[in-house]
């Protein structure tokens, strides 16, 4: 661990692909066929050793980013999911209480000094990691996750200003934590509360859009191989078709592949053959009553036999 006047960051070695195509191939072979603008955006993150902030509606497939970058980098995912009144206990660390309540009554026992005591309780041995301080300081580099920064309030955004700038995390008790290689950031946010500038500053940036038609149906193919051509070709028309309806919560990718086996289970070749079976299936692409309301079966009916 490296402290306040210590050694300089170590650099590990960067995970550069010759070009954005490359990384795009790379990801490709985990299962996520990412657009081409946020490959580049990627591309350039890791390559220059930046956060990337990725915006989008919920679904389009932004937290599967950094799984997939993980397992493509073959190296540890540690994710941060926000939510309002997040602090920096959860996030960066906190003290063992249960543990130094135990020492403080041994201490006692055994005689030792009040000072003694002390030095003992705020130290390594009763520090616990949360994600933050635990991404800076592992051997290998991790891909970090903070997921749904915007969930988090504005007070949250000033504890990571001090990660995203210098990759350092100050604890009173023990001083300036520097990294010991600078894990891989990947930020999400859905658009709940705008961001402020200085953390947009830190951060490299993209917006990722629902996939077009040919982008979901390469993603229907890696994901669900077992669903046929042309069966694939429906799904994906009409969970498009969908989500241009008046809909509150409009289905994401990891909706549509969940449609998909659902009919795959249910035995489906083509979405006019069983209307009964297609409405039992909605229940993995509509979560909340008024969606189901606004798409009786005649309206499922209508969209199956377009995207026939």
């Amino acid at each position: 661990m490296d402290k306040e006047g210590g050694a300089p960051l170590g650099r590990a070695p960067h995970h550069r692909m010759d070009t954005w195509q490359t990384l795009q191939d790379r990801l490709a072979a985990q299962g996520y066929v990412a657009a081409p603008d946020l490959a580049m955006a990627l591309h350039l993150a890791l390559s220059l050793d930046r956060p990337l902030l990725l915006e989008g509606a919920a679904g389009v497939g932004k937290t599967e980013v950094a799984r997939a970058l993980s397992s493509m980098l073959e190296t540890e995912l540690i994710r941060l999911q926000c939510y309002e009144g997040l602090d920096s206990a959860q996030a960066i660390y906190e003290w063992n209480y249960q543990r130094q309540l135990l020492a403080i009554r041994a201490a006692a026992e055994d005689g030792e000094s009040a000072r003694a005591a002390e030095q003992r309780l705020f130290s390594e041995d009763f520090l616990l990691e949360r994600p933050l301080l635990a991404a800076i300081r592992r051997a290998t580099p991790p891909v970090l996750l903070i997921d749904e920064i915007d969930r988090a309030d504005e007070e949250f955004e000033a504890y990571l200003l001090e990660v995203l700038s210098d990759f350092q995390i100050t604890v009173p008790e023990l001083g300036t934590i520097r990294a010991t290689s600078r894990p891989h950031v990947i930020l999400t946010a859905n658009g709940t509360r705008d961001l402020s500038d200085a953390l947009r500053r830190r951060c490299l940036y993209a917006w990722v859009e629902y996939p077009d038609r040919e982008t979901e149906l390469a993603i229907l193919r890696a994901r669900c191989p077992q669903v046929e051509a042309a069966l694939g070709a429906q799904i994906v028309a009409f969970v498009q078709a969908l989500r241009g309806e008046d809909l509150e919560k409009k289905p994401g990718v990891a909706e549509m592949l969940d449609f998909a086996a659902a009919l795959a289970g249910l035995g489906v070749n083509d979405l006019t053959d069983d209307p009964a079976a297609l409405v039992a299936a909605l229940a993995t692409l509509l979560k909340t009553q008024a969606d189901r309301a606004a798409i009786p079966l005649e309206v499922a009916a209508r969209l199956a036999g377009k995207a026939a």
